[in-house]
C-alpha cells in the first residue's frame, strides 16, 4: 500500500463535470494505490499513519487540527518503469482486489475522526489542488 501525500490549500477531483470531492483550506491530498500484495491487515496502519502525518504547518496533522484529507485511488503509483519506455502494471492490484482496501483506508480514516472526501474508483478523474510549500511525501504501509 503506497500514497504519495501533497499538503493542499484546496483540491478537488471531477468527474464527467461534477465535483465529486472537494477540500478546502489545510489538508491533505492523498493518491492512494493498491499493489497485488496488499492485505486489509495493511489498512489501520496506513489510515493512521495518514491521519497523523506531521506534514501540515507548524508540525500539525490531520488529527490535531481537522484538517480534511481527499483520497484518490491511484493504481499507476506501482506502475514499473524500470526496464523500456511503457510502464509496467504487474504489482497494481486488480480493481476487484483494491477498490476494497481503498474504501476501507478511507472508512478507517472516518472511524479515526477525519473529515475525508473522495473521487471514483475506476473514473476518468481530473484532479485540481494547490500545493502547500510545495511539499509531498511518499508513505508506504
Amino acid at each position: 500500500m503506497r500514497a504519495v501525500v501533497t499538503r493542499v490549500t484546496e483540491a478537488s477531483v471531477i468527474v464527467d463535470d461534477e465535483i465529486v470531492g472537494q477540500i478546502a483550506g489545510q489538508g491533505l491530498l492523498v493518491l492512494l494505490g493498491i499493489s497485488t500484495e496488499d492485505t486489509a491487515e495493511q489498512v489501520p496502519r496506513m489510515a493512521r499513519k495518514l491521519h497523523e502525518l506531521r506534514v501540515l504547518r507548524d508540525e500539525e496533522s490531520c488529527a490535531s487540527v481537522d484538517a480534511p484529507l481527499l483520497v484518490v485511488s491511484q493504481f499507476t503509483l506501482y506502475g514499473d518503469t524500470r526496464k523500456g519506455r511503457r510502464p509496467s502494471w504487474t504489482a497494481a492490484a486488480r480493481p476487484e482486489h483494491a477498490e476494497p482496501l481503498v474504501d476501507a483506508v478511507v472508512t478507517e480514516l472516518r472511524t479515526r475522526g477525519a473529515t475525508v472526501e473522495t473521487g471514483r474508483f475506476g473514473a476518468m478523474m481530473r484532479l485540481h489542488s494547490v500545493n502547500d510549500g510545495p511539499f509531498t511525501v511518499l508513505v508506504e504501509a
